[in-house]
């Protein structure tokens, strides 16, 4: 259920980040800016994706909810908001350059979850 609930929300927000980002910032942003952030918006959005199949695998039995959950959730905070952050910091002139390190912990984080998921896989 944890998995669903988190899926839903990240994609929900994926969503309106997305469109805000493609619309309301497209002028305030710079080409990079506008690069980094659908990269967030597309992490947030695979994620949500896979939190969402794998809570429905646990529901239906096949897989038992793991770590995978737990890292999937805070890296994808880490990795796409750190770099919402930073895009909109940076177009508002203040860069929050505290953020930059958190990025790739995040991206630690999703890929530790992508291994836990494939460990559960393996061993059920």
């Amino acid at each position: 259920m944890l998995a669903q609930l988190f899926g839903v929300i990240f994609g929900l927000t994926a969503v309106i980040l997305g469109a805000f980002g493609a619309h309301a910032l497209k002028k305030k942003f710079t080409e990079d800016q506008q690069d980094s952030f659908e990269t967030g918006v597309r992490y947030q959005f695979y994620h949500a994706l896979v939190l969402l199949i794998a809570g429905f695998a646990q529901t239906a039995g096949l897989i038992e909810p793991g770590a995978y959950t737990w890292l999937f959730i805070s890296g994808t905070v880490l990795f796409s908001f750190s770099i919402y952050g930073l895009c909109l910091s940076g177009a508002f002139g203040t860069k929050w350059r505290f953020l930059g390190p958190v990025t790739p912990l995040g991206g630690l984080l999703l890929v530790a979850g992508w291994l836990s998921l494939l460990s559960e896989i393996l061993t059920t």
